[in-house]
């Protein structure tokens, strides 16, 4: 039975190890939602992250600089977003952080009630300060994909929409920032507070998930016990067995 229980301490290391896994990932979220660091000090946007690289987890709501080209034909409208009790939309536009074909960033400008009195998108160099998000991914259902009107800023639908690749994070303008003139492009202030608030489950699920590989181990454990035990029941001497010695 040597392969039995070798099966079983792999199956059961492998649970427990994943278990862990999605504990630790459950841990790491509610660690990161307990860190404000929108105040802190900005920081150049390629020293949080690369253009190909995954979104750092612990670097929801830093304060960034970059630089870099404004990519007008890319703007669109991101629904659900309250401002002074009243709902409407936010206005973002990609900024590449160098030339006109180096990676961009959608930056959120403002808000507007309604997409149509919104002031052109701008065009032309810039450089901004901005607090760095991950892309959303609320799973809202978009009513029209083609049009300009999306109901959360998923990186991943406005990549098609412009040349340049795109980095796996959005900012919002700091409207804060020296030098930042709110309401100049006739569009009112956009903050991280206008963000939906985030699903009650969102990290719960993690937790869920370690309960259950946890579970499954508990259950690898259980079967490889019932095989041990049958088997050693189907060896022992029957009570026939010993009569006839007897």
């Amino acid at each position: 039975m040597l392969g039995a229980h070798v099966l079983a301490v792999l199956c059961t290391g492998a649970a427990a190890g994943l278990g862990v896994w999605q504990y630790d990932a459950w841990q790491a979220t509610r660690a990161a939602e307990a860190i404000d660091l929108t105040q802190g000090d900005p920081v150049p946007l390629l020293d949080v992250m690369g253009p190909d690289d995954a979104f750092p987890g612990d670097k929801v709501g830093q304060p960034v600089t970059f630089a870099g080209t404004w990519v007008p034909a890319g703007t669109v409208f991101v629904s659900g977003r309250e401002y002074d009790g009243r709902d409407g939309f936010w206005v973002v536009t990609p900024l590449t952080t160098g030339g006109p074909d180096d990676p961009a960033v959608p930056v959120v400008r403002g808000w507007t009630a309604v997409p149509d009195d919104a002031p052109p998108s701008p065009s032309g160099r810039a450089e901004v300060q901005a607090i760095l998000q991950p892309s959303e991914g609320t799973g809202a259902f978009d009513e029209d994909p083609l049009d300009d009107v999306f109901p959360q800023l998923r990186i991943a639908d406005q990549v098609q929409r412009i040349e340049p690749d795109l980095f796996s994070a959005y900012a919002v303008l700091d409207t804060a920032a020296p030098g930042t003139n709110t309401g100049a492009d006739g569009l009112a202030e956009a903050s991280v507070e206008q963000l939906p608030a985030p699903g009650q489950f969102t990290a719960l699920r993690n937790l869920l998930y370690a309960v259950e590989w946890w579970f499954f181990g508990a259950f690898a454990l259980f079967i490889w016990w019932r095989f041990v035990t049958e088997e050693a029941e189907s060896h022992a001497p029957q009570e026939s067995d010993l009569a006839g010695v007897a």
